[in-house]
């Protein structure tokens, strides 16, 4: 197992993707193969989404760096992330963002997460275990949000914690398909671009899917 020769295949290929060298560096900070589980550490730095038990995976490096990117996070920006898993992305927006708020409805992630992170010493993440209710309206509003997992449509609820002038990235289709939609919160009227075909794991909660 040769990881540091397969993170450098992956990252000469993103960087001929991803425009934004901040992202990639970001990227480059956070060790993937802490955010898996052991006996699949050797795929770490696979272009591909891996298990991470309990239903859930953690996202293609190549999503999660082109989610990333839509979102132009600034280093002075709050952004909250729905659906933590076991805390990857959660790293990786720590890096770009002044603080994290994150959710995420599965009380064992949640443990790993918060134990993983901690060990790399990031103080600006904060993690919640979910209420059902999608978000977390108590930090609101937040400069970006990004959902990682799959919703039949935008959902209101996180159009509301969004601050006028904030993005919102999200998966939106059915339970086995979907687009990648960025939304540019505006004053009247909110933009909508749709950035390709993705694949994730449902999102669940109210305005969104039943488990």
């Amino acid at each position: 197992m040769d990881l540091q020769k397969d993170k450098k295949r992956l990252f000469d290929y993103l960087k001929t993707q991803i425009g934004n060298k901040q992202v990639i560096e970001a990227m480059l900070r956070v060790p993937r193969e802490l955010f898996i589980p052991e006996d699949l550490a050797s795929h770490a730095y696979d272009d591909r989404p891996i298990s991470i038990g309990y239903g859930q995976t953690i996202s293609q490096p190549y999503i999660v760096a082109l989610m990333t990117q839509a979102l132009d996070i600034s280093r002075d920006d709050k952004v909250l992330e729905v659906g933590t898993g076991r805390g990857y992305q959660t790293a990786i927006l720590a890096e770009l963002a002044d603080t994290v708020v994150s959710v995420e409805r599965i009380p064992q992630l949640v443990t790993k997460a918060e134990k993983t992170l901690k060990k790399l010493g990031y103080s600006n993440i904060y993690i919640h275990l979910s209420t059902g209710k999608l978000g977390w309206i108590d930090d609101s509003p937040y400069h970006a949000i990004i959902v990682t997992a799959a919703a039949p449509h935008v959902p209101e609820e996180l159009v509301k914690q969004l601050a006028i002038g904030g993005r919102m990235i999200i998966p939106v289709g059915t339970r086995w398909e979907q687009e990648l939609i960025l939304l540019k919160k505006g004053e009247k009227q909110n933009i909508l671009n749709n950035l390709g075909f993705c694949r994730f794991v449902p999102l669940i909660g109210e305005d969104a899917w039943n488990d």
